[in-house]
């Protein structure tokens, strides 16, 4: 037996079966330059069937139905001309909730988790808004763990905002959504921002941010950080700030926060140990 990871299906498998299937999406899969080509054929086979992964595992030899084969053939399809999983699965997994998510908004990424971190360490009670909230994914996160915070998420975009609402209906969770240009009128303790932090001539982005995700959620300005400006122009009855920024962004920030008052500058690392969250306390 050929290893299923290198994209060859078992000799013992019937032609059509599930097995099968996924060697195929594989190998498709990796011939555009996708990253994780089986993890993303699993995820999609998966969809399709209305299983879990390990179930492919399982039973990878049984017959693919046809009509379900013709389903996944159009899914690989979409993501190889890149079109990022989430968007083709409709959701993405963040912290412990589930969003819906579309071209409408970015998709969450687990550095913009530590966004979360810095909202859970607010004492109870505090006013803390989420500006540029997209799909409203650390204004959710942060009220389905600290229901006691009062929760804002604010976006410039009508479009981002039809998504947060919708993914906060669905999960049940009190948080105000406003349509404002960075922050609305009313008084908060910490502002927390994942706003676009792409320099405008940045290269070699992937195909899955450049082609799919809302540019206007995307670029910054000649360095990427002109919204982090203005946005701490305007923070000076601010408790604490947390900013997301790029990865090689955070010294020039910790300046920029520093410069706007905070008396105590943190940076806090991603999983990859870049420096991806500025934090800064009065």
């Amino acid at each position: 037996m050929r290893e299923a990871g290198g994209g060859l299906a078992d000799a013992a498998a019937s032609p059509g079966s599930v097995r099968d299937a996924l060697a195929h999406a594989v190998v498709r899969l990796r011939a555009v330059g996708c990253d994780t080509p089986r993890l993303d054929a699993e995820l999609l086979l998966a969809e399709v069937l209305g299983c879990d992964r390990a179930w492919l595992v399982i039973d990878g030899r049984s017959e693919l139905p046809a009509d379900a084969a013709e389903r996944f053939g159009a899914l690989i399809e979409r993501r190889a001309a890149r079109e990022p999983i989430a968007y083709i699965l409709g959701r993405k997994e963040f912290r412990r909730i589930s969003l819906g998510v579309d071209r409408r908004v970015l998709i969450p990424r687990p550095e913009t988790e530590l966004l979360v971190e810095v909202g859970c360490s607010l004492p109870r009670g505090a006013r803390v808004v989420d500006v540029g909230t997209g799909s409203g994914a650390v204004a959710l996160a942060l009220k389905d763990e600290r229901p006691d915070l009062i929760v804002a998420g604010t976006d410039i975009s009508d479009e981002a905002l039809a998504v947060a609402r919708a993914n906060a209906s669905r999960l049940e969770l009190d948080v105000r959504f406003a349509c404002a240009d960075l922050l609305d009128d009313r008084a908060y303790d910490a502002v927390l921002a994942n706003l676009p932090y792409v320099a405008a001539d940045a290269p070699g982005l992937a195909p899955e941010i450049s082609v799919y995700e809302p540019p206007a959620a995307l670029y910054g300005g000649p360095d990427g950080l002109d919204l982090v400006r203005r946005l701490l122009s305007r923070v000076d009855r601010v408790s604490v700030v947390g900013l997301e920024v790029g990865f090689d962004q955070a010294g020039t920030v910790c300046e920029l926060v520093a410069d706007a008052g905070f008396t105590s500058v943190q940076r806090l690392r991603d999983l990859a140990g870049h420096e991806r969250v500025v934090v800064g306390r009065r």
